[in-house]
């Protein structure tokens, strides 16, 4: 599709599970692995853009440098297209490290390494590859003249090519655990090799030249100095031996990055600057003294508290300015140092998402942030940062409402700071904004503060929410709560839980958007309710444009748990139960208008509820059936996942996994039988299981009775439609192709959800600018962990 008709103005990612995964290049870019895709994210906005290829999780990335026209990299970013230039098979397991260097006749000599405890050389322009077999697993590899891999046997081995192989020159030994990390650099005529180990240790070893000379120096005993291992490649003699051992770390190091070298005078320096990284949520910076030349701690860094496991591995920037570590739950860390104090550094503002598959997301009814939830249990706030002086608008998350124990599954705005949601549990849970999310919200989107606290009612809101250790609800924390004790009253203990208190909300005054140890202790909503009613594991939500009802339904093997539960947001009481259904229902959709309730299913029928008008008896809403497929007059022939309503609430559409796409209607008010909700559209085939569909809510220009359809498919890909009513169904004329996500934009796994913005512009652009009634934002959510928010131009669709 082309450029101008649909823009990616966000990509929210986290880093795989991996150590390897993270590199940053001398351009200044950042690529990591997300899920099966390579993210490139430039450290000062946003993601850039996706490589897409993989079908497997990508578990190693490492970008190629050229020793020589240093600056002549960082002039290409901004106009560079990524394509693929080679695809190397051969391992027979999981790839786990990769690394690569140029040799003297520009081609690209690259090792790799895998489960399947082989190490394997591949040139780039060559056909042929070199295996060196293993009987240890190698989980870390680095090359530069000399091949050095760190395996589960405890010890750093060398390769050097010889007679056209490569063969072992020497084994280095001394670390108690398995070599996590391995990275080379040079220091002069020198090589140095820094390790990392699971004994928490970090030793750095010198390789150097010997002549002559040195080596019968070897016989004089009067001269100390480190033991000296030698070994030959191509007749010229190498000793290796240990520099330092760094102790610092309380446990496993996952990760050493040397500074990266830096252009001084014209020529380029080297750096003896070496950084490592632990799970023991520490990154530290190493570095010689001056005078003595021994190897002291410089800067630490990390998180302190919380429930989360350490960092994988770190990698520091070109000019050494900023670092950055990937922790266990794919959170990148990122700290800058700081220019106005010296040796002090802070944290940065940085991406984040999801690190699981991304279950379902919602806007809010304003359409200025987006709700997410997914499989890594957690609840995610996304909104534009409105930075002062800067007219670039970036997404960022800014808060993490909910972090559950339970797979979340499904969630429903239900006004404007209030949500529901359903995991893996049968309880559904109602959380509602506090008044320290509120103000920062202002702060950080630009809007107004004093309207906003107006809305939310600030009187009755709690500061903050904090869950207990083993405890599954947030609790609401209040101002008074926050005031600190006297001494007299901390000598006083009413329970052993006073004594020990966990680890409460700390209110925060933000001017940009928090980092991951805020987002995981001080960002949380309090749960203001629970609803019970339903025997199984939550399957979807759906809430009605007057925000006064909600609709649950739970997964389902027979019809007496597949009924559809409402309830009422003002009382939170249960008000009725739908059933029809004889499997579980896949997804809900009330109509704009609030009248009506559509649920489709895996028994791959839809039924279609009205809702009835208020008697005498009664003024709470009662639903009745009142059109519904069959075994005889369905058309999709297997699981319906998705429905959507259109915005004049007379069409609906449901996409299924027989690749179908169909819109049924049209509804009239004035009908009180169901024999005219019928398909009112040709059979759309969009060549794979449609697992997700969205109406858009605003009409297409050019022609006020075309609709503007977004289908997501099994594939990744999203596909824009116009669907105009009654024009030539017969020879499918009423649908027209309106363009879809090219291979960088689209998803590499199933989309999950489609939502467009409930209204006209993109979040974050002042709508008095009247160009931006023409733009419309759809959001995606996928199993590939990433959520995107798109912007599309109605003008430019085809």
């Amino acid at each position: 599709m082309a450029a101008s008709v649909i823009e990616t103005c966000h990509v929210a990612c986290s880093a795989n599970r991996a150590p390897n995964v993270v590199s940053w290049g001398r351009g200044g870019l950042i690529a990591f692995g997300s899920c099966n895709s390579v993210c490139l994210y430039d450290p000062q906005g946003r993601v850039v853009g996706l490589l897409n290829g993989h079908t497997g999780r990508v578990n190693a990335v490492r970008w190629v440098h050229r020793t020589e026209n240093g600056d002549e990299m960082k002039k290409v970013w901004c106009c560079l297209q990524f394509i693929q230039s080679v695809e190397c098979k051969g391992h027979t397991a999981a790839v786990c490290a990769v690394d690569a260097v140029y040799t003297e006749d520009s081609k690209v000599l690259v090792a790799s390494s895998a489960s399947d405890s082989t190490v394997r050389l591949w040139l780039c322009s060559d056909d042929k590859d070199g295996e060196e077999p293993k009987r240890n697993k190698p989980l870390c590899l680095r090359i530069i003249p000399v091949l050095a891999c760190g395996g589960d046997d405890c010890k750093v081995h060398l390769y050097a090519q010889a007679n056209g192989q490569l063969q072992k020159v020497m084994t280095l030994q001394g670390h108690e655990d398995w070599v996590r990390g391995v990275e080379w650099t040079s220091a002069g005529a020198e090589l140095l090799l820094a390790s990392c180990s699971q004994d928490s240790l970090i030793r750095v070893w010198r390789l150097c030249a010997k002549s002559g000379t040195d080596t019968h120096a070897e016989d004089d005993h009067t001269i100390i100095k480190m033991k000296e291992d030698v070994f030959e490649v191509k007749d010229r003699v190498f000793a290796a031996s240990l520099e330092t051992v760094l102790a610092g770390h309380e446990n496993w190091v996952y990760g050493v990055h040397w500074h990266p070298p830096v252009y001084k005078g014209g020529e380029l320096q080297q750096p003896l600057c070496l950084l490592s990284a632990s799970m023991d949520k520490t990154m530290i910076i190493w570095a010689p003294e001056e005078a003595s030349g021994v190897w002291v701690e410089q800067v630490r860094v990390g998180e302190v508290g919380g429930n989360t496991l350490g960092f994988y591995g770190c990698q520091m920037s070109p000019d050494g300015a900023m670092i950055v570590a990937h922790a266990f739950q794919g959170a990148l860390h990122l700290w800058c140092k700081d220019h106005h104090n010296e040796g002090e550094w802070r944290p940065g503002v940085v991406v984040s998402g999801h690190f699981d598959v991304v279950q379902d997301l919602s806007w809010d009814p304003e359409g200025e942030f987006i709700l997410t939830v997914g499989s890594d249990q957690t609840t995610r706030l996304f909104t534009p940062w409105k930075k002062q002086n800067n007219k670039e608008i970036t997404w960022h998350e800014i808060s993490r409402p909910q972090i559950h124990g339970y797979d979340m599954q499904c969630l429903a705005m239900v006004g404007r700071f209030q949500f529901v949601s359903g995991a893996d549990e049968k309880v559904l849970r109602v959380f509602q904004a506090p008044r320290n999310f509120v103000e920062n919200f202002a702060t950080i989107s630009g809007a107004s503060k004093e309207k906003l606290l107006t809305t939310s009612d600030a009187a009755s809101l709690p500061e903050g929410a904090s869950t207990p250790a083993l405890g599954l609800s947030n609790k609401a924390v209040f101002q008074g709560g926050l005031v600190p004790k006297n001494n007299k009253e901390e000598e006083q203990f009413n329970s052993i839980s006073d004594q020990y208190q966990e680890s409460y909300f700390h209110p925060l005054i933000l001017t940009e958007p928090p980092p991951e140890d805020h987002l995981l202790q001080n960002t949380l909503w309090p749960e203001v309710q629970k609803l019970y009613g339903h025997g199984f594991e939550m399957f979807c939500l759906a809430s009605d444009s007057t925000r006064t009802l909600v609709a649950s339904a739970c997964k389902a093997s027979k019809a007496e748990h597949a009924a559809v539960l409402l309830w009422s947001t003002t009382t939170w009481r249960q008000l009725q139960r739908l059933q029809y259904h004889t499997l579980t229902v896949t997804q809900m959709a009330f109509s704009p208008d609030a009248q009506l309730l559509l649920a489709v299913s895996r028994d791959r029928t839809w039924s279609l509820w009205r809702r009835n008008p208020p008697t005498s008896e009664s003024s709470e809403p009662r639903f009745s059936l009142q059109a519904h497929t069959g075994k005889d007059t369905a058309v999709h022939s297997r699981i319906i996942w998705s429905c959507d309503w259109s915005p004049d609430s007379k069409y609906f559409v449901t996409s299924s996994r027989d690749k179908k796409v169909i819109v049924w209607g049209p509804w009239r008010p004035e009908s009180s039988g169901g024999s005219e909700i019928k398909p009112c559209s040709s059979v759309l085939d969009v060549g794979d299981s449609a697992t997700a569909v969205a109406f858009c809510p605003v009409l297409c220009s050019d022609d006020r009775y075309s609709h503007l359809l977004a289908v997501g498919l099994d594939c990744g890909r999203i596909l824009l439609f116009r669907w105009t009513p009654g024009q030539d169904v017969a020879a499918g004329g009423d649908w027209v192709r309106s363009g879809e996500t090219d291979s960088s934009q689209s998803h590499t796994l199933a989309v999950k959800r489609l939502r467009w913005r409930p209204r006209a512009g993109r979040t974050g652009i002042e709508r008095k600018l009247k160009e931006e009634s023409s733009w419309v934002q759809l959001a995606s959510a996928s199993a590939d962990h990433s959520v995107k928010i798109f912007s599309l131009n109605k003008h430019h669709l085809q």
